[in-house]
């Protein structure tokens, strides 16, 4: 989809900036593919939270076909004349990779929140100038706290079993984070690198570290918090592109937990696999790709039994909440309920920047071939800029 990108001037007072209505955010959606059916459809079981009021994709008949099916009633072949027009509170970006800096730099300055999908831009200099577009001082906005906003779509940190378990991380109810293990191994084949925007870094970003398991790897870091050190290889092993199609990792976190980490695009039995051994407990997630409560387990460590069972199961009476499967719904809703009471939506730039990061370091380390610290993925290193720094190793 092509991208459009005003001059940068001084920002007018869009509906993220004006004082909110009660009514339903104003919602577009730039890009018609397949993840967009997605967002369409969970957008609509959200009822009046939301109103899809407009479209865009250069694919005509695309575009077309997708906006009689969602029921949505404008149709834009350009995103620029889309934010013009509609003025939308909050726009979905769901387009290739190499699209979202631009198009989430055209939205901010018409004054529309944005949220979008992985990865959020292909490098870290691409995120720091989009963070920095976010929530620009302006006449109706003065000290640039009432928005737009930026937030990354990283749907599995709103299932129940992910919000139970960052809480009791952090507030040591588990004990000290020891180990942890990050498995993103699933199976592409050929015929899906062979679409001409997938396994290139000008396009894509990267390979599975970049594509696939990032999801994994948020929730990861989400739990443990930043990370200080990585030391990582990756390879071409079967699939013809110019990425990597594997990558092994091992990560030191600030907190002196370590981590293996490992995302693969070659593997027949696919598996997404959490697991964090605490001092008084060991928690595991095993599903592919998304996840309800039971898909969790918990195992105390001898003499810890009731206290940590207590602690993960509370509130099992007949009043108890549902517990909520991860997905694309429950973020969504904890993003409009943010946007209608003038409230920043989560996964801002401060945490999907530090997801970005280990994928920086991933990479820096498998291309430089010695362990990575934060300040070697700094503005002025080539890593900062791409995701293969001078070019990847092959």
């Amino acid at each position: 989809m092509a991208a459009h990108t005003p001059a940068r001037q001084s920002r007018p007072s869009g509906p993220s900036c004006s004082p909110r209505p009660p009514g339903p955010v104003r919602v577009a959606i730039a890009g018609t593919g397949s993840i967009a059916r997605i967002h369409a459809n969970a957008l609509h079981k959200l009822g009046d939270q939301a109103e899809i009021v407009a479209a865009a994709d250069i694919d005509e008949a695309r575009l077309a076909a997708f906006c009689g099916k969602h029921r949505i009633p404008s149709a834009y072949r350009d995103l620029g004349n889309l934010l013009a027009k509609e003025q939308p509170g909050l726009v979905h970006l769901c387009t290739p990779p190499h699209l979202h800096h631009p198009q989430a730099l055209s939205c901010l300055e018409a004054g529309a929140s944005v949220l979008v999908e992985k990865p959020p831009a292909l490098s870290l200099a691409e995120f720091d100038e989009i963070a920095a577009a976010e929530g620009a001082p302006g006449p109706d906005n003065p000290d640039g706290t009432r928005g737009p906003w930026f937030a990354t779509v990283f749907q599995h940190r709103f299932g129940s079993g992910h919000r139970r378990l960052r809480p009791l991380g952090l507030g040591g109810e588990l004990g000290r984070p020891l180990f942890a293990v990050c498995h993103t191994v699933w199976f592409r084949d050929q015929a899906y690198f062979d679409v001409p925007w997938r396994g290139r870094w000008e396009t894509e970003g990267g390979g599975p570290t970049m594509g696939h398991g990032i999801h994994q790897m948020d929730m990861l870091a989400d739990v443990l918090g930043d990370w200080a050190e990585v030391s990582a290889v990756a390879r071409q092993q079967a699939r013809r592109m110019k990425t990597e199609d594997i990558s092994l990792a091992h990560v030191t976190f600030a907190n002196g937990a370590v981590a293996s980490v490992v995302n693969s695009v070659l593997s027949p039995r696919e598996e997404s696999y959490l697991r964090f051994d605490f001092e008084r407990a060991t928690v595991e997630l095993t599903h592919v790709y998304g996840y309800g409560d039971e898909d969790w387990r918990i195992t105390p460590a001898p003499g810890f039994g009731p206290e940590v069972l207590a602690a993960w199961n509370p509130g099992n009476g007949d009043d108890a909440a549902p517990p909520d499967r991860s997905g694309h719904q429950a973020q969504f809703a904890a993003v409009l309920r943010s946007l209608r009471e003038g409230r920043r939506p989560p996964v801002g730039p401060a945490e999907s920047r530090r997801t970005l990061s280990l994928v920086t370091a991933i990479y820096a380390s498998a291309f430089t071939g010695r362990p990575v610290r934060p300040e070697d993925i700094a503005p002025g290193s080539p890593f900062y800029t791409r995701m293969d720094g001078p070019g990847a190793r092959w």
